[in-house]
């Protein structure tokens, strides 16, 4: 059944073409607003008080979730239920960071003993137990990925600097483009670095050329083939292709078909997390998204943080003509948030139609974007506040800094303050250059402080409320079928860009090899 057909859903059709007659100020202004509509999971607090709603409105959304089951398939999904239909899997990432007598029984303990290999792997290079091929100590760690194996391992790494128990120096790369590993590799000692390769079938295109760069550059520079095993791990589920590249089978770690890649880094995936934070470090963010596995799994739906989420951006998307979402993280370390949950929440639920293949008949996810704190203010904010565009936000804070300034922690605060209000309340003047129209919905996150903990119960939460989202709309948040089309043709316009044969393209496509074929024919006369 379309979400458009269910019963809630009807009653909110006709909710919304009355609710922007009233001013979101009238709603903020309840004196009980904030104690109705915030919610504290652990060490983080999700404030809902500025969203476009009000409790009878509210009502009628969880009833919307109710209609969808979302208390049933909450938990086929933590049990271990086919809930990736199209690939037909189920999608266990829960099972990553829950303790060991808390593994589902279809997946036994594969989760814990390859935890605890890769804590072990991780103690030897920070300790320096683990030697490169010359009898040197790591000091480098290149990790090699794309989407969901490099996303996730880079936000955390740099969003918990300061929890970062070695003196490790991480290094991402992910673009194709050859510039970006030359770049990294321009400095480095090959006696001293080490490379983590991930791709779960270890044939994914840009990681495959990356590795293979990389290899190539670490033989010209020791001369020996047998330097591979000691400076390359891998994280696969292709043994065979990862000990054909020359990683020994000890130093490449587990990754399952039941985990989908922006869901991974809570495996080994996210070893450069690890081997920066240190096993205890890493564990602290495993406990922290359990937390918010544990609070989504067990609460009801009018204190359910990722549920409430959910439901608020369907209100926002599908009933008051919301297209475009905003993440503004007010902390330089969150600064690559919003790249994140573009991968995670477009890339789940950016689909066209229902589990059954049918249509779904609204419109799904909207364009997320976003940028850091205060800097946004001095670019792309005007926009918000004096553009024609609709929109809603996530303003994500921590309420300790964690640096010995304390007047910069509170005009950071305050800005990140006077911005949400700004955009809920916006100000009315006689000159209509300077009036600020108002009446956007946002949410306001606030961690305790931005911790190993606080991270981990963050991103469980926009996971969450991604299946959320998806159970509503009745489409498959677990796989990405849109991107392989685009991965089909560069395959044939690869060869073409070799050989120039003028057939099969489209006149703009073939246009474009012509132009390329004519500017690498001028470089070999040149």
């Amino acid at each position: 059944m379309r979400a458009s057909d269910l019963k809630a859903w009807k009653e909110l059709s006709r909710l919304a073409r009355t609710v922007l007659d009233i001013p979101l100020t009238d709603h903020i202004n309840s004196a009980a607003r904030f104690d109705e509509f915030a919610v504290t999971v652990g060490p983080v607090t999700f404030d809902f008080s500025k969203q476009y709603i009000d409790a009878p409105t509210l009502k009628v959304l969880l009833k919307l979730a109710e209609e969808r089951d979302w208390k049933r398939r909450t938990s086929a999904l933590f049990t271990g239920d086919v809930v990736n239909t199209t690939e037909h899997r189920p999608a266990l990432h829960t099972a990553l960071r829950a303790p060991a007598n808390a593994q589902p029984p279809a997946i036994g303990d594969v989760v814990h003993r390859e935890l605890v290999r890769a804590k072990a792997f991780a103690s030897r290079i920070i300790s320096g137990e683990w030697k490169g091929s010359s009898g040197q100590a790591i000091t480098d760690v290149v990790h090699i990925g794309i989407g969901g194996s490099h996303l996730g391992p880079e936000l955390a790494v740099t969003a918990l600097a300061d929890h970062h128990c070695s003196a490790l120096k991480m290094h991402f790369v992910a673009n194709v483009d050859g510039s970006a590993m030359a770049c990294v590799l321009r400095h480095l000692n090959p006696e001293t670095t080490l490379f983590v390769i991930v791709s779960k079938s270890f044939t994914t295109l840009e990681t495959a050329q990356n590795a293979q760069a990389a290899r190539n550059w670490l033989v010209e520079r020791t001369g020996s083939l047998e330097a591979i095993s000691a400076h390359f791990i891998a994280v696969s589920s292709n043994l065979e292709a990862t000990a054909d590249f020359g990683i020994a089978g000890e130093n490449t770690f587990a990754i399952w078909d039941w985990v989908g890649g922006r869901y991974s880094m809570w495996s080994a995936v996210g070893m450069p997390v690890l081997l920066a934070l240190g096993p205890q470090g890493f564990q602290a963010l495993l406990d922290g998204a359990h937390e918010m596995d544990e609070h989504f799994r067990k609460s009801p739906a009018e204190h359910n943080a990722p549920l409430l989420a959910a439901v608020f951006a369907i209100w926002n998307y599908n009933f008051l003509g919301i297209n475009n979402h905003a993440v503004l993280p007010y902390d330089q370390r969150l600064r690559l948030l919003p790249n994140y949950l573009q991968q995670l929440e477009t890339e789940s639920n950016g689909k066209r139609v229902q589990h059954d293949g049918s249509p779904v008949g609204v419109h799904t996810m909207a364009i997320l974007w976003g940028g850091d704190g205060t800097t946004g203010q001095h670019a792309y904010h005007q926009l918000l506040h004096q553009g024609t565009r609709a929109y809603t936000a996530d303003f994500i804070v921590a309420a300790r800094p964690d640096h010995d300034r304390p007047d910069a922690h509170r005009w950071l605060i305050a800005n990140c303050l006077a911005q949400s209000q700004a955009m809920a309340v916006g100000a009315r003047t006689d000159d209509p250059h300077k009036t600020v129209p108002g009446n956007h919905p946002t949410t306001t996150i606030v961690l305790d402080h931005l911790s190993p903990r606080s991270l981990g119960n963050l991103l469980a939460f926009y996971e969450h409320q991604v299946f959320c989202q998806g159970l509503i709309w009745d489409i498959n948040s677990f796989d990405q079928w849109g991107v392989e089309l685009g991965k089909k043709l560069a395959d044939g316009l690869f060869a073409k860009l070799a050989d120039d044969p003028r057939v099969g393209e489209d006149a703009s496509t073939q246009g474009l090899l012509d132009h390329f074929h004519a500017e690498l024919k001028a470089r070999k006369e040149n």
